[in-house]
């Protein structure tokens, strides 16, 4: 089953469809590359997507385990590299405060986040950093 449809707009923008929601993103190309940076550039998202997926994970893990998870925000800072033109770190800025964890359920719940499918797409191709409030 297809996932989505991307159709190209011009002016280097791409609208995405997503089939199972119904649900689009359009992207634009960032400004240091030629783009108007109007919307979520496809590197933007893919930073996204790490933090994103991470925090579901988190809240998975955390529901099996009995785990409250009130609240999760993560900032995500991607930095680009030349030579090949790619992602070459992304800082995930996360603030857990709000969920009152003992120090274990904070360190299993953020090594669950840390194993997650995007995570492990991206493997050491790319430098992460986190930033941690717990």
């Amino acid at each position: 089953m297809v996932t989505a449809e991307i159709k190209y707009l011009g002016n280097l923008r791409t609208e995405c469809h997503h089939f199972a929601s119904g649900t689009i993103i359009e992207t634009d190309a960032p400004t240091d590359n030629k783009g108007k940076g109007e919307r979520f550039s496809p590197t933007d998202l893919v930073a996204t997507a790490y933090a994103s997926c991470m925090l579901t994970i988190m809240a998975i893990y955390c529901n099996e385990q009995g785990i409250e998870m009130h609240m999760g925000i993560a900032r995500v800072q991607k930095i680009m590299e030349a030579n090949p033109r790619r992602i070459g770190k992304i800082i995930i800025d996360l603030d857990f405060s709000g969920n009152n964890w003992s120090e274990l359920e904070a360190e299993k719940a953020i090594r669950a986040g840390r194993a997650c499918p995007v995570a492990k797409t991206l493997g050491d191709n790319v430098e992460i950093e986190f930033i941690i409030k717990v």
